[in-house]
């Protein structure tokens, strides 16, 4: 069937080179004879079987776009697949439009309604992966659609953070947004050198406790103490969070339930948490130490991309078109080796929820091993010499066999 209507949706929290894609599919759709609609609010208005928030896009109104943060079509994160009424008022709008094909914008959230179109309509689907938290399952090393960009973003910030913890002589605690796992946050951090980073997926076993998290960022403070450093920047991811056991994230909640009772797990602040509990152990054994918890993370989402990102934005636009003008299948797109490389919807999806399959930070490479070794961090070699583990124990303000039994995870 020769495509017409090309719809382009966008989904999800903003990214960097997303206006890229946008661009490139207009671009490349008018230049083929086909005619690109953008939706505005990604699926929003039409779950709601709206049809007049979109419009004609022409190449006036992208052509300069590629260079630019934000999304010119505006997100949301609505899911068609929520309930029969959403996904048949999506379909008919859709139809109604006269439709052919959608180029979908989003990460692992937006899989799951990508995939339910393509599978229970005669639209074609192929998906663009787009995320800042670089999670979406696909080929290590290929980075998801604004990756590169939120992390130069975030080493910049980091930069002046621990410039102004040298000159103050405090340490910051920074938490990364990028749920549930620990991609950006370990990529600032290795990027910029941050004193320690600290992600879900170091930690075995399914449950991560306030204390685990506490216990890393005091050990690298008591260590720089040790070295003769008063200062420090320390990296959190924010998915650490969804490890805590339910009872944990209780105890920690200090706002108001949601409408169902539930608690609200994105209202715990992770950074003032750790920041407390460190701050509070410290100051029992005598030991001054400054802490500033700093959120990092809607800074980094609308930064204007980096070259990479555009040129990975312009490449996927382009191939989306190309796949669907030459009768490709539905798909996640990628780019390996400077080749479009489809993936089945069917490989990235969990077959049990239906939600997107996410990859997680793989701790056994290289890659991780060299961005611990240069944390600041205790492990089992600094027990070895009683000379350091003497200036271990001074600077944190304990006799040496309270030092040993404090941090005796660290020892491995």
């Amino acid at each position: 069937m020769a495509i017409k209507r090309i719809g382009i949706i966008v989904g999800g929290g903003p990214a960097p080179g997303t206006n890229g894609v946008i661009s490139a599919v207009a671009i490349e759709a008018i230049r083929v004879g086909m005619v690109p609609i953008g939706f505005t609010d990604g699926f929003d208005f039409l779950a709601q079987r709206y049809t007049d928030e979109q419009h004609e896009l022409t190449i006036d109104e992208v052509s300069r776009i590629h260079l630019d943060g934000g999304v010119l079509l505006g997100t949301s994160r609505r899911d068609v697949t929520e309930s029969a009424e959403s996904f048949d008022n999506t379909v008919a709008a859709l139809s109604k439009l006269k439709i052919d094909a959608l180029v979908c914008i989003g990460g692992d959230d937006m899989v799951r309604s990508a995939a339910a179109i393509a599978a229970r309509s005669s639209i074609k689907v192929v998906q663009v992966p787009k995320s800042i938290d670089n999670d979406i399952r696909m080929p290590l090393p290929m980075p998801t659609l604004g990756y590169e960009t939120a992390r130069h973003a975030g080493v910049g910030i980091m930069k002046s953070l621990m410039e102004d913890a040298k000159t103050t002589g405090r340490w910051y605690l920074g938490v990364t947004i990028g749920r549930p796992t620990g991609h950006l946050a370990l990529g600032i951090g290795k990027a910029a050198s941050a004193t320690c980073t600290v992600i879900p997926e170091e930690f075995a076993g399914d449950l991560i406790t306030l204390n685990d998290i506490a216990d890393v960022v005091e050990g690298s403070i008591v260590k720089r103490r040790a070295m003769g450093k008063s200062y420090g920047v320390a990296l959190l991811a924010e998915g650490l969070i969804d490890r805590f056991s339910p009872r944990e994230i209780a105890e920690l909640q200090d706002t108001d339930r949601d409408a169902h009772g539930n608690v609200r797990v994105t209202e715990i602040d992770l950074g003032r948490k750790v920041k407390n509990e460190v701050q509070t152990r410290l100051e029992a054994r005598g030991v001054k130490v400054t802490i500033v918890d700093k959120p990092i993370g809607y800074e980094l989402r609308c930064a204007p991309p980096i070259p990479i990102d555009v040129e990975l934005s312009r490449d996927l636009g382009y191939a989306a078109v190309i796949h669907l003008q030459q009768g490709g299948p539905s798909a996640l797109l990628t780019i390996q080796g400077g080749e479009c490389r489809p993936i089945p919807f069917a490989e990235v999806l969990d077959q049990g929820s239906g939600k997107g399959l996410r990859r997680a930070v793989d701790t056994t490479t290289e890659s991780y091993q060299v961005a611990r070794k240069y944390m600041v961090r205790l492990g089992p070699a600094d027990f070895t010499d009683d000379t350091w583990v003497g200036k271990l124990a001074a600077a944190g303000g304990f006799d040496v066999a309270g030092f040993r039994t404090h941090f005796a995870r660290m020892r491995g």
